[in-house]
């Protein structure tokens, strides 16, 4: 199952099936499609981790025999539950961190490419070796690890089975930090709690800025649209992606600068 906690300004989504290194069973999957729902508009930054030593080793092999081998009960697998819960973490206005020990693979790892920020312990392992198991990966979710994991790691998770360690995925750019045991909690925690401090309003146009760039067909959204009614100029669209300049955290942002103090957002 998905565990959601809330702490202040941060949430943490768990995943919890330690038993199984964390694999996704098909409830979790439906689970994750709400998990924008389940945020309230206090939440600045979440956090998604696995349950003990493991992320997520993939999806739960144990009921593929269920739904795998017909083609529309497979294609309902990972049109109507995969598909969108990544894009439901995709579609989440505030940053996401994904905190990667032990195992990141297959589901784990496209879930993992859906976040913001990943920060891995060092003896966590990346992959997607389901060519061992006869099958390819669903296009919509090829499409999210190939732009975040690169055209030639993809490559080799899929057609070499190969797993990568977190120092290669690092260097490879996949991974924004990499951290040892002493450190790895509180990294976590202190880039949790930067976020959080750091104005909401910058973060929700960033991101859409972000998908409108990376995704021009998939994520249409006029920046003004992230604003209030009263900050919108939608009749000029030219000037759509600066509504925000008379926004109460632009302004707080600058003069908090001029006047040497920190911003209160």
């Amino acid at each position: 199952m998905l565990n959601l906690y809330v702490s202040g300004q941060i949430a943490t989504l768990t995943i919890n099936n330690p038993a199984r290194r964390n694999a996704m069973t098909r409830e979790m999957w439906r689970q994750l499609q709400g998990v924008g729902e389940s945020l309230s508009s206090d939440v600045r930054c979440l956090v998604i981790r696995g349950e003990g030593d493991h992320f997520c080793s993939g999806g739960d092999i144990s009921e593929y025999p269920s739904f795998r081998f017909d083609a529309t009960s497979l294609a309902h697998f990972h049109e109507e539950e995969v598909a969108p819960a990544l894009d439901a973490l995709l579609g989440l206005d505030i940053p996401v961190i994904a905190k990667i020990a032990g195992h990141c693979m297959g589901g784990g790892l496209e879930i993992a490419c859906c976040a913001d920020i990943r920060i891995a312990h060092e003896s966590a392992t990346f992959g997607a070796p389901i060519a061992k198991l006869g099958m390819p990966m669903a296009q919509r979710e090829m499409a999210i690890v190939l732009r975040t994991a690169g055209e030639a790691s993809v490559r080799e998770m899929l057609l070499e089975a190969r797993v990568l360690d977190a120092a290669e995925m690092k260097a490879r750019g996949f991974l924004q930090r990499l951290v040892g045991d002493g450190e790895f909690e509180y990294e976590v925690q202190q880039t949790a709690e930067r976020i959080a401090s750091l104005s909401p309003m910058a973060a929700k146009l960033n991101k859409a800025m972000l998908r409108q760039i990376l995704e021009p067909n998939q994520w249409i959204e006029s920046a003004d649209a992230a604003l209030s009614a009263q900050h919108s100029i939608a009749n000029d669209p030219a000037l759509a992606a600066y509504a925000y300049a008379s926004h109460v955290e632009h302004v707080e942002g600058v003069n908090a600068f001029l006047e040497k103090r920190s911003p209160k957002f």
